[in-house]
């Protein structure tokens, strides 16, 4: 499928959308309750249950107008729809709320494994966006590695301790914050490790 271009601020929409799509049904809808087939659902799960093809749209209209996706991208959605789908099967919302955990330990597990055999996958993935040099594509995987590790044990100190509003708002707002921030930040350390071609540009 050939490529095409689209403006960031739509790609930023598909990606993101969802997320607060499921924050605002989630703070509309969460004194409700649902019947189905006899079968009374929470708020919390019929907004789940929106939220998983909600998800899986943006991102095959992401797919169809680029023609690509990461696998960031393919992961967290297939986990969207498994830990989704065993939220409302099971009518306990635990499962989706253990799917951020899953995620960031898999990916600190994925990147751990690449610097075991002095690897950086995060370079394949961000390479052409943040040209490093192989020392720092490997300090940065080192630091993003620890990073998914922290956020991991964040979230289940959130979803176990405290309620689920403050889960879903630290999920639609404090998680893509913070990782945000992470990366800026760590730019900044590593500019010392940015290629000639990259730093020309500067």
């Amino acid at each position: 499928m050939a490529e095409q271009k689209i403006s960031k601020g739509f790609k930023f929409l598909l990606e993101i959308g969802p997320i607060f799509l499921f924050f605002v049904g989630y703070f509309y809808f969460k004194e409700e309750t649902f019947t189905f087939n006899g079968v009374d659902y929470a708020g919390f799960i019929a907004v789940t249950a929106a939220f998983i093809p909600i998800c899986v749209v943006s991102m095959a209209i992401l797919w169809r107008l680029t023609g690509q996706l990461s696998k960031m991208q393919v992961v967290t959605t297939v986990l969207v729809v498994v830990f989704g789908g065993m939220t409302i099967w099971f009518n306990d919302e635990r499962f989706f709320k253990i799917k951020p955990t899953i995620i960031y330990l898999l990916f600190a597990l994925v990147l751990g494994v690449g610097l075991l055999k002095k690897r950086s996958f995060l370079q394949f993935a961000l390479e052409e966006a943040m040209p490093l040099t192989q020392t720092g594509w490997l300090i940065m995987t080192r630091h993003t590695a620890l990073f998914f590790l922290l956020l991991a044990i964040v979230n289940e100190l959130i979803w176990r301790n405290f309620s689920t509003d403050v889960w879903v708002t630290f999920k639609t707002f404090g998680l893509p914050i913070t990782t945000a921030l992470f990366f800026v930040l760590d730019i900044i350390l590593l500019k010392n490790h940015m290629t000639e071609t990259n730093q020309s540009h500067e």
